[in-house]
């Protein structure tokens, strides 16, 4: 056999064991999607919050419970959305491809990732209900960007960059709460977005 026979069949079989380990059906085109109704759940949350802050100014009282179940709701609705859109377009990519979508990839990148964001919601849940609303913002940036970095050695390497950004937004988020929306917008909005389309030219095309 020649060498370069044997250098091709090496990353041949480089390719099928990468494949089988990793989740590469990643679509990019999700991060973009998730940018964009991030985006659009922070100016709910904005609208929300200024209506509260008008109503303080006019000297009537507000409901402060009430308040925070709509931004709960919000919130929760950005995550369904974010989340089903990302399964659809990773299907959809992963068939195109010839891909199964579930496995063994998968399943660890699902387990891994998961850990530190069901622990981060957990968390977060305890913030609001103790009323620790300032750190609310820093802390799912924290645990969203571990959760990157955990599953990033299941996927396409470059989510590990996004998710140290997603951590030290989040930090830089502590020290300055009062613009907790502003740096959850631009962690969940525009790095989304900004990653999603990298990705996509680099893998979905």
């Amino acid at each position: 056999m020649k060498e370069q026979d044997i250098h091709a069949e090496l990353s041949s079989i480089r390719d099928l064991m990468e494949r089988s380990a990793k989740f590469i059906s990643l679509s990019g085109l999700s991060g973009v999607m998730a940018g964009i109704y991030a985006f659009a759940g922070a100016g709910i949350g904005y609208s929300l919050l200024q209506g509260e802050y008008t109503t303080l100014r006019e000297g009537h009282t507000y409901n402060e419970e009430l308040l925070i179940i709509k931004l709960f709701i919000v919130a929760i609705a950005v995550l369904v959305l974010s989340i089903g859109t990302g399964i659809w377009l990773s299907v959809r990519k992963a068939k195109r491809n010839g891909q199964p979508f579930w496995s063994a990839g998968s399943k660890r990148l699902l387990i891994n990732m998961a850990i530190p964001l069901v622990s981060g919601g957990l968390f977060t849940i305890i913030l609001v209900y103790r009323g620790y609303y300032g750190v609310v913002a820093p802390a799912t940036l924290i645990f969203y960007g571990m959760s990157l970095v955990a599953g990033s050695h299941y996927t396409y390497s470059g989510i590990r960059s996004l998710g140290i950004l997603e951590i030290l937004l989040g930090l830089l988020c502590a020290v300055m709460p009062d613009y907790g929306l502003i740096f959850w917008s631009v962690g969940f909005g525009l790095l989304h977005i900004i990653y999603g389309t990298v990705m996509h030219f680099r893998y979905d095309k």
